[in-house]
């Protein structure tokens, strides 16, 4: 089955999002925090201090079978067959024409896989996986039975070693373990979606009241504020992370993206032909980093100027938390994606300069 967003859901967590005054939105089929005390404060603690977001949102499959290995291989451009158990993949799935179905992370298993999709491609994801099966694969959504916290910034493993006598220091980035916290076996992971170091921690929903008293109660001794959706997005657009829906979807490719570095072409799956036919060939356009000069707050949607043309659009942007300068991601022909090069954003009638830069745009993140 998959999770079919019929009704508003609400993740275990909302009532506590609610006692700390959170503003809540709907959100992929979920109430959400959007914010709690302000977007740059909440931004800034991360990137200084450490924050703690809820994640309930995000979609879980589990694939298994004999078969499991065969069927990702093809489905999934990274290859599957490099993971050692507690690994963990970024990878993406394209479709015949090489368009992005999701970008995923991928978890190595002693006798399964986890796929971690976007929240608002569950269904899709799930449809679209479930029509490639051949061979002994089991395809299971386990997305209703999972909540996930994510601790994030450069204390968040000091949060994390106060409840569990886990051995951190030795914890690679990118890879899972076991450990008890607040009285159970939780699966952790050092991962995230800010660019710092971090822990995304998974739940049952049976178990969510004892492990937010154990994250909050070590949190509070190292300053660890409540993070929502929008920090999330200004932080993950300093680090030049993709978010689907706007920098990448089903008309956009790994290559068009700056994502060939999770597209392995020595093995097949789908999409491959059109895919190293456009990396030999060079793609016509490429996702920049786009810094911008002025007062200017740039926005998904906004076209991007080249020889008084529109040449491209913005896909994501903000005026940076952390920089304190606006930044954007966007679409450019090949002849302008070049480092340095110089275009224009249309804002409100009005163009402002805007400069290719070398992502991401902030340098000084903790991940390891």
């Amino acid at each position: 089955m998959t999770t079919a967003n019929i009704e508003t859901l609400k993740t275990p967590f909302y009532d506590y999002h609610l006692k700390l005054g959170a503003k809540m939105v709907d959100f992929a089929g979920f109430k959400m925090p959007i914010q709690y005390k302000g977007i740059r404060a909440e931004h800034l603690a991360v990137r200084k201090n450490v924050g703690l977001f809820d994640l309930s949102h995000m979609g879980e499959f589990q694939v298994s079978g004999k078969d499991a290995l065969q069927f990702l291989q093809k489905t999934t451009t990274n290859n599957v067959a490099s993971l050692a158990d507690c690994d963990i993949q970024y990878t993406c799935m394209t479709k015949e024409d090489g368009g992005i179905v999701d970008d995923l992370l991928l978890y190595k298993m002693p006798s399964r896989y986890m796929l971690i999709v976007n929240a608002s491609n569950i269904e899709k994801d799930f449809n679209w996986l479930n029509s490639q099966i051949s061979g002994d694969v089991r395809l299971r959504d386990i997305s209703p039975d999972t909540a996930l916290l994510a601790i994030q910034g450069p204390k968040a493993q000091k949060v994390l070693s106060e409840i569990t006598a886990f051995d951190l220091d030795s914890m690679k980035y990118y890879s899972w373990a076991l450990t008890e916290i607040g009285g159970q076996e939780l699966l952790f992971s050092r991962t995230g979606y800010t660019g710092e170091d971090g822990f995304e921690i998974y739940i049952h929903p049976d178990q969510a009241d004892k492990a937010w008293d154990a994250v909050t109660d070590a949190g509070d001794k190292h300053g660890m504020e409540f993070i929502g959706l929008a920090a999330r997005d200004s932080l993950r657009l300093e680090m030049k992370m993709a978010l689907y829906g706007n920098d990448i979807d089903e008309t956009t490719t790994p290559v068009e993206a700056g994502l060939s570095w999770i597209v392995d072409f020595d093995k097949d799956f789908i999409g491959k032909g059109v895919l190293l036919k456009q990396k030999e060939e060079k793609p016509k356009r490429r996702l920049v980093s786009l810094e911008l000069t002025g007062k200017a707050f740039p926005r998904k949607g906004y076209d991007i100027i080249i020889d008084n043309e529109v040449a491209g659009v913005v896909t994501s942007g903000t005026v940076s938390p952390s920089l304190d300068k606006p930044i954007a991601l966007g679409y450019v022909p090949r002849s302008h994606a070049k480092i340095g090069s110089e275009v224009f954003i249309s804002i409100r009638d009005k163009l402002f300069p805007a400069k290719v830069v070398k992502p991401p745009f902030y340098k000084n993140a903790s991940h390891k």
